[in-house]
């Protein structure tokens, strides 16, 4: 059984930053891809950010240029940097971890909210 614990939530006004972490704990035989997600009240949960094992990342259009996705094997923590938030990131942000063995976990969401 795989935990992710997010942290790092909150309310924000514009212009501002936050940092969001995720720690992985469990049975973890192995992390191929890290990442996260947000779903906005009445929409679908969307991908934000991830990162593969090997370092590299890949990032929503509306992302690029103000959040910066990085993780930690050692810890199996992954960090969500994110700058110049926008009122429309607001919503609850999900941590998610694929497994090597192809399984997918996620966190239980932590709240960020934008104020204009």
């Amino acid at each position: 059984q795989v935990q992710l614990v997010e942290s790092g939530g909150g309310l924000v006004q514009a212009g501002g930053s936050l940092r969001l972490s995720c720690v992985a704990s469990g049975t973890i035989f192995g992390i191929s891809t890290m990442g996260w997600y947000r779903q906005a009240p009445g929409k679908e949960r969307d991908l934000v950010a991830v990162v593969r094992r090997d370092g590299s990342s890949a990032y929503a259009d509306s992302v690029k240029g103000r959040f910066t996705i990085s993780r930690d094997n050692a810890k199996n923590t992954v960090y969500l940097q994110m700058n110049s938030l926008k009122p429309e990131d607001t919503a609850v942000y999900y941590c998610m971890l694929r497994s090597t063995s192809g399984g997918n976990y996620w966190g239980q969401g932590t709240q960020v909210t934008v104020s204009s």
